[in-house]
C-alpha cells in the first residue's frame, strides 16, 4: 500500500495564487494603456500631427512669397540694393518652408510605415492579453480546487499503524499440521 504524502505547505500554493491573482489584476490594465496608446498614436499620426504640418507648410508658404515680394520690391525700388535684413528674412522663411516640408514627408512615412512596424507588437501583446483574461483565470481557478483539494487530504486522520502491516487472509487456529506418513501396520514376509 503507498504511504501517505506528506502535505507540509498547502499555503504555498494558496500564496502563488494570491500573487497570481495581483500579477493579472496589475498587467490586465497596463496592456489596456499600451493598447489605448498605440491607437491614439496612430489617430494622431493620420489626423492631428498632418493637420498641424499641413497648416504649418501653408502659413511659411505664405512668409516666404512675402519675404520674396519684399526682396524683389527692394531691387527693383530706386534703391539699388536690397538690404540685409530682407535676404535675412528670406532665407530665413526658405529655411522654415523646408523645415516644414520636410517634416510633412518624415510624417507620411511614419505614417505610412506605422501598421508594419507596431503590427506584430500588437499581436504579441493581444496574446499576452488572451493569455491573462482566459488562461491564467483557469490557472487560478484550478489552483483554488488543488488548494481546497489539499486542504481536504491534510485533514484526513493518518492510517494507523495497525493497517499499515500488510494483511493476509486469516489461517485457522483449530486447523492442525499433517501428520506424518504411518509405516502399514501387518508387515508381509
Amino acid at each position: 500500500m503507498p504511504q501517505r504524502a506528506h502535505v507540509t505547505s498547502a499555503e504555498a500554493i494558496e500564496t502563488f495564487r494570491s500573487n497570481l491573482i495581483v500579477y493579472v489584476s496589475k498587467a490586465r490594465p497596463a496592456l489596456e494603456e499600451v493598447s489605448a496608446d498605440v491607437m491614439r498614436m496612430r489617430s494622431w499620426l493620420e489626423n492631428d500631427a498632418r493637420a498641424y504640418w499641413e497648416r504649418e507648410v501653408r502659413k511659411r508658404t505664405k512668409e516666404l512669397e512675402q519675404a520674396q515680394q519684399e526682396l524683389f520690391s527692394a531691387r527693383l525700388s530706386n534703391i539699388s540694393t536690397e538690404t540685409a535684413s530682407q535676404q535675412f528674412a528670406y532665407h530665413r522663411a526658405r529655411r522654415a518652408l523646408d523645415e516644414a516640408i520636410d517634416k510633412m514627408r518624415i510624417l507620411k512615412r511614419w505614417t505610412r510605415d506605422f501598421d508594419t512596424r507596431v503590427q506584430p507588437l500588437v499581436k504579441q501583446m493581444e496574446k499576452l492579453h488572451t493569455v491573462l483574461s482566459h488562461d491564467i483565470v483557469l490557472a487560478i481557478a484550478h489552483l483554488t480546487e488543488v488548494a481546497k483539494t489539499l486542504a481536504a487530504y491534510a485533514e484526513v486522520a493518518p492510517p494507523s499503524s495497525f493497517s499499515d502491516a500488510p494483511q493476509s487472509s486469516p489461517q485457522p487456529a483449530a486447523e492442525e499440521a499433517p501428520s506424518p506418513p504411518q509405516p502399514p501396520a501387518n508387515p508381509q514376509p
